[in-house]
């Protein structure tokens, strides 16, 4: 989010609107407000290479509070914003950070943390004041300091945590050259040519700026001189209306959101102006090949995708066009060399599923954590992997299954639950799904269905029955959930994923194998 050279050859024009409030913050004072948080940092004892952290949701401040980071040397942690005490405060502790950036909305619950977290020298409560042993107001803590650059600025950047779906949020870390902090790391520039950004964009952001895509969308936004309109929060009736308003040419989103706008009301879809964009993106999961059917035929052969995690082992992406010919890929490789596993180490047969490893195409290594990075890592340190699993067509486009670790076995048959989810999803009368093995005497587990119906709809044992049906006719038996559960909202982040650790934690014994 660097933004010195635009302060001078852009300094009025905004770099940052927040979409609801239109609030906006220009070049010049971006530039400023970010020299000064980077004065504050180094005054609190921040040097090259040490950390901090923002636990706070999405507003104005929170591009400049990044930007002093990656002018100062110093690496950020972004943290959901959802997360309860005890989260918090684990990744406190583990991306020793020593000072955090938080809201008013968040303080408090920071303050809770706080009691397990006695490294933290100093909280910053961006919009307002709070009264706290170690908590001082942004506007008086930066209040002395030049808008003029440290002395000794270089590069920063973000050290982001894993979701956290499958077990304990894994910091990833990169190594940091002494750059200059106009002399961006290699894999964002990948980026910003693969999402085709541009000088003068104006890019919509929908999703929370904790998450890694989000971060870098905005984050490359900002270098290229374009605009970025940051969403309180996702809602689908308004995305529509702020692409009309402000004139959208960029935007990133995930399947779920793909899924609430096909769900709005064919008036409201049919009078959207989205005349104004030239490429949308989409990832962090699997998409439903009728969604995207569905999308593409609304919005025109704009939409792009593409596959890599946040620890950037690799990337595959798409057009529209691939996809048409492809569906259900998320695109070829076209960074890093791919390799499919089974469970014993041997590659698996060509067009069968197997475990997806990288021969890594960006260094990384999981912070403070030498055992993840180990078991993430071959034995001869060659490749590393996410747990995602998958396989390539004849024509090399990559189709992903599911994780490793959700993966279902009933009767010695692997089950791969993103299959039975795509489908339940496009079901007019249900808004999400998750599926997970649960426990059977007889075949060790049975494939368990968790839905969250459309509003209006009764929770009826009448919709389990059409929902059974509906499974049979589109799968095979041993796919077909055995059973359905209602929940009211299942626990997924608003960046698409799903804690579905969280739902199958409820159907297993906690001193039970869970496979």
């Amino acid at each position: 989010m660097y933004c010195a050279q635009h302060a001078i050859t852009k300094a009025d024009t905004a770099a940052v609107i927040m979409a609801e409030t239109g609030e906006t913050l220009s070049f010049s004072e971006l530039d400023q407000r970010s020299n000064k948080a980077a004065h504050l940092l180094r005054s609190l004892n921040l040097k090259r290479l040490d950390h901090y952290a923002i636990f706070m949701e999405n507003n104005i401040f929170y591009p400049e509070v990044c930007a002093a980071g990656e002018r100062s040397g110093l690496y950020y942690t972004c943290i959901n914003s959802y997360l309860k005490t005890d989260e918090l405060a684990y990744i406190l502790n583990n991306s020793t950070s020593m000072v955090v950036f938080t809201s008013l909305a968040k303080a408090k619950e920071l303050d809770l943390a706080l009691k397990d977290c006695p490294d933290i020298v100093r909280c910053i409560v961006v919009d307002g004041e709070y009264t706290g042993d170690i908590f001082d107001s942004y506007a008086m803590a930066t209040e002395p300091f030049p808008g003029t650059p440290i002395a000794d600025e270089s590069l920063g950047t973000s050290m982001l945590y894993s979701s956290g779906t499958t077990g304990r949020p894994k910091g990833i870390i990169r190594p940091l050259p002494e750059n200059k902090p106009d002399e961006q790391l290699p894999i964002y520039e990948f980026l910003r040519n693969l999402w085709q950004y541009r000088e003068n964009m104006i890019y919509l952001s929908p999703a929370p700026l904790y998450h890694s895509a989000p971060q870098a969308a905005v984050g490359l936004t900002i270098r290229c001189g374009g605009t970025v309109i940051i969403m309180e929060r996702f809602d689908a009736a308004k995305y529509l209306d702020y692409i009309s308003q402000y004139k959208v040419t960029h935007s990133q989103l995930v399947p779920t959101m793909f899924s609430r706008l096909l769900k709005l009301p064919e008036e409201t879809r049919q009078q959207a102006d989205i005349s104004s964009l030239e490429i949308a993106i989409h990832a962090a999961a699997p998409c439903p090949v009728k969604v995207k059917e569905e999308m593409i035929a609304w919005w025109g052969p704009i939409i792009h995708e593409y596959y890599g995690a946040t620890e950037g082992l690799g990337f595959a992406a798409c057009n529209s066009e691939q996809w048409l010919a492809h569906k259900g890929s998320v695109g070829k490789v076209i960074l890093g060399e791919i390799t499919f596993l089974n469970e014993d180490g041997t590659p698996s047969p060509p067009g069968e599923p197997g475990e997806i490893w990288f021969k890594t195409a960006t260094e990384f290594s999981y912070f403070n954590n030498r055992e993840k990075t180990s078991e993430a890592t071959s034995a001869d340190g060659s490749m590393t992997t996410v747990g995602d699993v998958g396989y390539l067509d004849e024509d090399g486009y990559l189709y992903l299954t599911d994780r490793s670790t959700f993966m279902i076995i009933s009767g010695g048959v692997n089950i791969y639950p993103q299959e039975i989810e795509d489908l339940l999803i496009t079901h007019p009368k249900i808004d999400d799904a998750a599926v997970f093995g649960v426990p059977n005497e007889d075949f060790g587990e049975e494939v368990k269905a968790v839905i969250q119906v459309t509003g209006g709809i009764e929770k009826s044992e009448s919709l389990v029955l059409e929902l059974m049906d509906y499974c049979a006719e589109n799968l095979s038996p041993q796919k077909c959930p055995r059973s359905f559960d209602f929940d009211d909202a299942l626990p997924r982040l608003p960046t698409g994923k799903l804690y579905k650790r969280i739902l199958k934690d409820r159907y297993w014994p906690k001193s039970g194998s869970k496979i």
